[in-house]
């Protein structure tokens, strides 16, 4: 199969460096000095204001941007433009009192006690209204402002359920719209069981976990649905007073409440907020995950909003990033596609819940090691933004990523510990520890971009799918599926047919059984071809009874002789595996995806020792290389071709050295 590379998006994703900041904490005396220190940093961007509605509207309907303004002037005279948050993530006292009805009801049936964040009714008409009109004034002030180059939506849209009448109407109404009719409802969710078939709309409720699994599903995406909603009434303000403004949101990475590919749709580009320094140093691995998905929403670069600046927490505090660390972290966030960076925060808050969560300076306000640290990283950046510029991450191995499995899983995993997202990093890791690029990608993707796809744990597989993936192999490309794949339709009905469903043919297997394995249960394996001899399945195993597969593992307990845990099978141009079970050893899934990549004929550019990541931008400016040591000690790494350091401009002979958390960028000859 051809590779194609996966085309961005039209325009460009701005190049800027910075740090969220908020002057309202400060004295304004100290404003001139802040910005002066942002501008010796090299800092030329700020987000502001996110959480400042009531210095804005210190009463209903009576706006005061003066402060701000004079803010944004001292930044823009300093060479800062300035991000404006929409400061709908925090109410003021006087909303929630006057209106004590935009507070979210909790499943108690009480309202949640203001004081806190994210606490409103996501569908309270009260509450959208007073959205609507700070955002409106906010856009109509700033239309013209120099300084303003763009806007970030709400803060960090959580996707925490309410339990008042008004949302339960509304989710009523949410499926009457896609239903039509109750009988169509009652088939879809299966409510036979139980006696649960519903006669009347107004007798669904907010469901539970434990309730009817299409119900709950359907639930989860109509929380979704209400924070889209939400977001979408903001953006149209925005557009309509400031259509030169790009328009972006915080998400979280790895979040899994809402369906970030929705509310990723009305977005320039997407943002996320980067907190990977936390307990004992490790290869961050989920932030280059979460990185590779937040690429994979838009198929386009990103911007992290909010990045590790010092120790962070409201409660207990993290630790202290390491020296060099601070720095380490922007290039891991460049390498996977970043095109902007901000920290958060400048500096250490002395009041409120966040007196833990500390910036690049601490409350002394005195810029030392951190900020340093910043002010070179940042420094590095004007130097080399022009080759970043253009460039993305383009990678041959595409990661299915679905909500709607995820979910699934979740609410019935199947077997303990069973997470979604646990068995998407087993992969994933192991592709970074091959030294190879993965992009995380919604189902429905084009797959003829990638020569291999992973398709993990795909609980809920709608025969479109099915026959895309069919189609993809067909036509030459490689997959890998394994356990629980192709239980469920859409709906979250089980298929009435033996697994792996509509795959059968395709992998060549046939599942009759299957079994979930206790902390005090485990199946020795044997494996073939390259894999390890001493294999041990834990958590789940299918019974695999292959037909015209290949077995390239197979269980050794004698009643599990017949059945095999991995398999693989040739079909027309391509190939396509199966694994069945969960192996302890993390041998196993580094000989897997090396089998895979030898399959899909993916040679890495180099393998790096461990503790190394490499991650390759490619574009007009050329070939990009990115390693980073996420050790703590010195690493030596093999450089099997002609390149160029771009931050010490020195050419790199056979090989390269790493200080701990050392970084380098090599533009290939």
């Amino acid at each position: 199969m051809k590779k194609k590379t996966p085309a961005l998006t039209s325009g460009t994703v701005p190049q800027y460096i910075g740090v969220d900041y908020y002057p309202e904490h400060w004295t304004r005396e100290r404003w001139p000095l802040d910005a002066r220190l942002m501008k010796e940093a090299g800092f030329n961007v700020v987000r502001l204001a996110e959480f400042a509605w009531t210095f804005m509207e210190p009463e209903e309907g009576c706006f005061d941007f003066a402060w701000l303004d004079e803010a944004i002037t001292h930044l823009y005279k300093n060479g800062i433009s300035v991000i404006l948050g929409t400061p709908t993530a925090t109410m003021p006292a006087w909303l929630c009192r006057k209106y004590p009805e935009v507070m979210r009801v909790l499943e108690s049936g009480h309202r949640e006690i203001w004081g806190t964040r994210k606490n409103n009714c996501p569908t309270n008409g009260t509450y959208r209204l007073l959205s609507e009109r700070i955002t409106r004034a906010m856009a109509a002030h700033y239309t013209a402002n120099p300084a303003v180059i763009g806007w970030q939506t709400d803060n960090e849209f959580g996707g925490q359920p309410c339990y008042c009448d008004t949302c339960k109407v509304q989710f009523q109404e949410w499926l009457r719209a896609k239903y039509g009719t109750l009988d169509n409802l009652n088939k879809t969710w299966g409510t036979h069981f139980w006696s649960h078939s519903f006669r009347e709309w107004a007798e669904i409720m907010i469901p539970g976990e434990l309730h009817n699994p299409g119900m709950w599903l359907d639930y989860k995406r109509f929380v979704t649905w209400q924070e889209v909603r939400f977001q979408h009434e903001q953006i149209a303000l925005v557009r309509a007073g400031c259509p030169e403004h790009f328009i972006t949101h915080n998400c979280m990475g790895l979040y899994q409440n809402l369906n970030y590919y929705q509310l990723a749709e009305e977005l320039d580009f997407v943002s996320w907020d980067n907190y990977p320094v936390w307990g004992a140093p490790d290869i961050p691995y989920d932030a280059a995950m979460a990185a590779d998905l937040m690429r994979g929403l838009k198929r386009r670069n990103f911007w992290i909003m909010e990045q590790s600046a010092g120790p962070g927490g409201w409660n207990t505090m993290g630790r202290n990033v390491r020296p060099g660390e601070l720095r380490k972290v922007v290039y891991q966030q460049l390498a996977h596609g970043a095109d902007s960076i901000v920290w958060f925060r400048w500096r250490t808050c002395t009041a409120g819940r966040e007196q833990y969560w500390h910036g690049l300076l601490g409350h002394d306000g005195v810029p030392l090691r951190r900020y340093q640290e910043a002010r070179t990283t940042a420094q590095e950046f004007h130097k080399i933004k022009t080759h970043l510029a253009g460039t993305t991450v383009c990678p041959s191995v595409g990661i299915l990523y679905d909500y709607d499995s995820l979910w699934a899983v979740s609410n019935q995993p199947g077997f303990t510990g069973n997470q979604y997202v646990a068995n998407v990093r087993r992969y994933y890791q192991a592709l970074l520890r091959a030294g190879v690029n993965v992009d995380l990608i919604r189902p429905g993707s084009d797959l003829n971009a990638y020569r291999l796809v992973i398709m993990p744990q795909q609980f809920v597989l709608p025969d479109t799918l099915a026959d895309q993936v069919i189609a993809y192999v067909a036509q030459g490309g490689v997959l890998l599926t394994d356990f629980r794949t192709g239980v469920k339709d859409e709906g979250g009905l089980c298929y009435e047919r033996t697994l792996p469903g509509k795959l059968t043919d395709l992998l060549g297997i046939v599942i009759e059984e299957y079994e979930a394995l206790d902390d005090q249960m485990k199946y020795a394996a044997d494996g073939v071809e390259g894999f390890p001899k001493a294999l041990t399945a834990i958590k789940f195993a299918d019974w695999i009874t292959a037909g015209d597969a290949e077995v390239l593992v197979k269980y050794l307990p004698w009643h599990m002789q017949d059945f095999a845990a991995l398999t693989r099978k040739q079909h027309r141009k391509g190939c396509a595996y199966y694994l069945g079970t969960v192996f302890k050893e993390e041998s196993f899934y580094d000989a897997l995806i090396g089998t895979l990549l030898k399959s899909a004929r993916i040679t890495p550019l180099l393998t790096p020792p461990p503790g190394v990541e490499v991650s390759l931008r490619e574009g007009k400016t050329g070939r990009l290389l990115f390693l980073l040591n996420h050790t703590e000690e010195i690493q030596r790494i093999g450089i099997p071709f002609a390149a160029q350091d771009l931050l010490t401009r020195k050419k790199i002979v056979e090989r390269i050295e790493l200080e701990p958390y050392g970084v380098a960028l090599l533009k290939m000859g």
